[in-house]
């Protein structure tokens, strides 16, 4: 008989690991899916301005999405997607489905907020001076958001009892 295990018993063998939970080693289950929710949302709001500046200076083969001759905001496909991740949270508590989930909320998070200037005005600022106003709520998101991630690393949570 081997000494060496098989089978399930064996580290890392019959689990497959989510990518998102090995880029993340030294993070907590718990504390996972807020850095990837952040990470999610600074990347997608980068993403998304680059994207919409490639759009505006007319770079080939960059254009709006539209339906029916109707502009389809991608504010949009984040209220769909936050929708997805909030009906998905009240039913799945697994660490890799919460890593997932943290990153679809940021990443539907920064597709909203990229046009809260247009959702506050009901006009289409984003160009415009008005549409700075949601530049820096991104930026207050980021600042905010990774100021608390990094205040609160390492801190375990106290015992009830």
């Amino acid at each position: 008989m081997s000494s060496t295990p098989t089978g399930p018993s064996r580290p890392g063998h019959g689990k497959r690991f989510a990518p998102l939970l090995r880029l993340l080693p030294g993070i907590s289950p718990e504390r996972r899916g807020f850095v990837l929710a952040w990470w999610g949302f600074t990347l997608t709001f980068g993403g998304m301005r680059l994207l919409t500046w490639l759009i505006h200076i007319d770079v080939a083969g960059v254009g709006d999405m539209s339906a029916g001759g109707v502009h389809i905001h991608h504010y949009v496909w984040g209220i769909l997607l936050l929708m997805v991740v909030g009906a998905a949270g009240l039913v799945e508590r697994s660490v890799r489905a919460r890593a997932w989930m943290g990153l679809a909320y940021g990443v539907g998070l920064a597709l909203v907020i990229d046009e809260a200037a247009l959702l506050i005005s009901l006009e289409d600022v984003y160009w415009d001076t008005r549409g700075g106003l949601s530049i820096a709520i991104a930026i207050a998101v980021i600042a905010v958001a990774g100021s608390v991630l990094a205040v609160t690393r390492g801190r375990r949570a106290r015992d009830p009892g």
